[in-house]
């Protein structure tokens, strides 16, 4: 009896892993294509380095700019370079002389070595605090190495950074190696604080992913475990056949009423509960015994499933799982298989 629910719980986990892998691929895949890890530390940088300038803020406020705005209207990254960094760092322009993405193309001069073209702009999407401390200590360098009138230039040209680096450079007390290390300290934890912004508004994304997934594939989390059941049913009544005789055939009878007994059994087993929940989704995909695999629209059946209300608690416990994600149902699997991490 023990084995009926150890499947039944193997069966939902591995579907909700199956499908919260699917999620995460589509969010991946987009964020790749739309270069959105990168865009969004630039945004960051933008603001940071050179202040919201005439546009505004690089980095939307509102979650649906992040969407909108940010991916497909205006690009915040620095045009790529394939150069190295100049061995003598270019110096800040005067206040009267000075453009709006001033800084932020000196410090993109300072740490293109570790960027790669895509498309004509920066694919830098993280950038390491120890490398981001040197290229300010290098720019520092450019004004004759003296911090002060470095700072003195970022308050003339009103730059956020002013504020930020002051306060670093007067709680080191005006030693330089404090003041890297502070900088360092500094850009770590800003990019600690941008990350969990960046988790926070991916969030709404897997949100909407999940909830387009489970629709797409209508899957009924409560009809799927009762159909986990009926198969385990199935197979234990094909043992009993085997092994206690024709006294054990009601079930195999039922299910294969005016069939070849071994033709049914065999197509049975070989459609796991899983397979055939896929199968009512929008779009499925068939593999005949003979011939090449064939696609079929599910449109009536799908609409059918949707526009029933005694699947709609099914459809939410399983996008409530989907909510969980891929890692969460991976541990999940791993505690109960006894599958042992790698680290």
């Amino acid at each position: 009896m023990l084995s009926v629910y150890v499947d039944l719980a193997l069966g939902l986990v591995v579907s909700f892993l199956l499908l919260s892998l699917l999620v995460s691929g589509i969010n991946e895949a987009f964020v790749r294509v739309l270069a959105i890890r990168s865009k969004f530390l630039w945004a960051y940088l933008r603001d940071t380095l050179d202040g919201a300038g005439k546009a505004g803020a690089w980095l939307p406020a509102k979650v649906r700019d992040v969407f909108t705005r940010l991916p497909f209207l205006r690009d915040p990254r620095p045009r790529y370079s394939q150069l190295p960094a100049p061995s003598q760092p270019g110096g800040l322009p005067e206040p009267e002389a000075r453009a709006d993405d001033s800084v932020i193309n000196l410090l993109y001069e300072r740490v293109r070595e570790i960027d790669h073209a895509t498309r004509g702009r920066t694919s830098i999407a993280n950038i390491p605090p120890g490398r981001f401390a040197v290229a300010m200590m290098e720019l520092a360098a450019g004004e004759d190495g003296d911090v002060d009138r470095f700072l003195a230039k970022l308050k003339a040209i009103d730059s956020p950074l002013y504020g930020h680096l002051k306060g670093i450079w007067e709680t080191a007390q005006r030693d330089l190696d404090r003041f890297r290390q502070g900088v360092e300290a500094w850009f770590d934890g800003e990019m600690q604080r941008l990350t969990m912004l960046y988790r926070r508004y991916v969030k709404w994304v897997v949100a909407v992913l999940g909830l387009a997934v489970t629709l797409l594939f209508t899957m009924d989390g409560f009809e799927y475990a009762k159909t986990l059941l009926r198969d385990n049913a199935f197979r234990a009544s094909v043992t009993a056949v085997a092994e206690a005789g024709p006294d054990a055939y009601n079930e195999l009878k039922a299910r294969c009423t005016g069939e070849d007994p071994m033709r049914c059994v065999t197509e049975t087993l070989s459609q796991p509960a899983l397979v055939k929940m896929l199968d009512q989704a929008l779009v499925s995909v068939s593999i005949p015994e003979q011939g090449d695999p064939g696609v079929h629209w599910n449109g009536g059946l799908w609409w059918d499933r949707i526009s029933t209300p005694s699947h709609w608690p099914g459809f939410l416990l399983t996008y409530v799982a989907l909510l969980f994600g891929a890692p969460f149902w991976w541990d999940v699997f791993r505690r109960i298989t006894g599958i042992k991490s790698r680290r």
